[in-house]
């Protein structure tokens, strides 16, 4: 096969040879670090950043693959044409070693306590550039971040953090016992130190000067030297590269030698485990030394410490030990009725009729419960019967629809996931996508989905059906019905590939058949 290098035409560009390109680069990066080799890992930095395939693969991840793809930064745009992206590609090319930030919109995001956030969205252009710092960065740190770090890293998601909640919590370990210090870091992306962050990143000389470029687009006027502006693609890496080792703050060396971290963090948000012994007074001092030198604080207010058989909210969970030793965990309240309030817009709204509202309402209820998939959600409240009751009476109201088909409406709006409280596989240890152990990572995969998704990968050996590599990144799995019929699922007719493939699948369908009329 001729690899498409330099096509002309977006939609003929060979996404899977450029995957390999980048991933490959990445591999060789990670395991520099892990060797203590900096000279090199800076050396194969440069190689991918500079790198064709690390710009194609930037460009369409901000314009094709990213959920806020379509939100316009500072220059209005909200979308890029296939030439448009070509021609960004050529721009990065040209400009990547000393770029020049513009500007970032801000939107203000209300937050439950009245106050609001300031969300600082850049232009697409500046997404692709941090995309690509991303790219290069990511890999390197990888092979230092500790093991209970858990947020926005490749490989890794709030459930291995439940996961791990549930191991310190559980009855063989005297859960009851214990208590946990909920920390709070008052205004975190806003108040980070721009030195905390450079002074530990893992790069050329001209990114550290790019990515300072960067900060300083989103400072707040009267904190110059502070704050990662929330929005931009890099930022969550930022901070987690400013907070990596707070993990270490309490550590003590088990039975077997081995140091146990009492830390689980999931970006800014942590909790640290405490035995009855321990002095939460003496932990929180050390916290705040450690955060004193990146320039932020410890929230007084929202810092506290519980006893776990009073139960804590973390991640939109819910924890609690019972007396009897026994553990658990179902949906916090707050996230209870902030779903529920946006599913009753949708079932509320006079605006469409009953087949939008159950098209809009299915991935809501499926995204919900597949969160919540391994806490207990018994009881007809977290079972959404009442929710199911309200939508059947609004659906059977509709004059278009019938009895029979408002049920099918229904049944479709909510569909079934099924709960596996507590069967969730964590993530083993330091383990890294970019570690190659391919194997390990394609078959946990499978693990985060359920039903045809997870039978259909592993019918297909944990690869794409479209691309052929092997799921190990944490680009969303999607199922393709190979007959058009989105009704039809029957085995041989379900093909699950990544996201970006699925919508090239369909790019190609839609041009063969433009071909096909115009030939007509």
């Amino acid at each position: 096969m001729v690899h498409q290098l330099d096509s002309e035409n977006w939609e003929d560009i060979n996404w899977k040879y450029h995957s390999k390109v980048v991933f490959r680069l990445q591999r060789r990066i990670f395991k520099a670090v892990r060797d203590k080799d900096i000279v090199k890992a800076n050396r194969l930095q440069r190689l991918l950043f500079n790198s064709y395939s690390a710009r194609m693969i930037a460009i369409r991840q901000v314009t094709q693959l990213n959920k806020g793809k379509k939100t316009a930064g500072i220059d209005g745009k909200k979308a890029l044409r296939a030439s448009e992206r070509l021609k960004l590609e050529k721009h990065l090319k040209k400009h990547a070693k000393a770029w020049k930030h513009q500007r970032l919109r801000e939107i203000p995001i209300p937050k439950k306590d009245g106050s609001k956030r300031i969300l600082k969205v850049p232009t697409i252009a500046d997404r692709a550039w941090q995309c690509l710092v991303k790219l290069t960065l990511d890999p390197a740190h990888e092979a230092t971040f500790h093991a209970r770090s858990y947020g926005f890293r490749t490989g890794r998601s709030a459930h291995d953090a439940k996961k791990v909640i549930f191991m310190n919590l559980n009855k063989a370990r005297r859960g009851w016992t214990k208590r946990v210090l909920e920390l709070d870091i008052e205004k975190c992306f806003d108040r980070i130190n721009h030195e905390a962050i450079l002074n530990r990143l893992i790069c050329p000389e001209y990114l550290k000067i790019g990515i300072n470029k960067c900060l300083k687009a989103g400072v707040h006027p009267k904190f110059p030297e502070q704050g990662t502006p929330q929005g931009g693609v890099v930022s969550p890496l930022l901070a987690n590269i400013a907070l990596n080792g707070i993990e270490k703050v309490g550590e003590f060396k088990d039975t077997d030698g081995k140091k146990r971290s009492i830390c689980v963090r999931y970006a800014d948000d942590m909790i640290f485990f405490l035995k009855p012994k321990d002095d939460e007074r003496k932990l929180l001092k050390q916290v705040e030394e450690f955060l004193s030198e990146r320039g932020m604080n410890v929230s007084q207010r929202k810092t506290k410490v519980t006893a776990t058989t009073d139960g804590f909210d973390f991640l939109s969970w819910k924890f609690y030990v019972q007396n009897n030793g026994k553990f658990r965990s179902e949906p916090s309240e707050e996230n209870f009725k902030a779903f529920q309030k946006k599913a009753k817009e949708i079932i509320n709204n006079s605006s469409y009729g009953a087949e939008i509202k159950a098209m809009k309402l299915a991935p809501i209820i499926r995204g919900w419960r597949n969160y919540h998939k391994y806490t207990g959600m018994k009881g007809s409240r977290f079972s959404l019967w009442g929710l199911n009751k309200r939508t059947r009476r609004v659906f059977n109201k509709q004059k278009s629809v019938d009895k029979y088909k408002a049920v099918k409406l229904v049944n479709s709006a909510f569909p079934y996931v099924n709960q596996k409280t507590n069967g969730f596989i964590s993530v083993q240890g330091e383990k890294s996508p970019y570690d190659g152990d391919t194997a390990y990572w394609a078959k946990r995969s499978s693990h985060l989905y359920d039903g045809a998704t997870e039978k259909a990968m592993k019918k297909q050996s944990h690869k794409c059906g479209y691309c052929s590599l092997e799921f190990i990144s944490d680009e969303r799995i999607e199922l393709h019905h190979i007959d058009g019929n989105h009704g039809n699922w029957k085995r041989n007719n379900l093909l699950a590939v990544h996201r970006g493939c699925h919508q090239y699948i369909h790019m190609s369908k839609c041009r063969k058949d433009t071909r096909f009329s115009e030939a007509g």
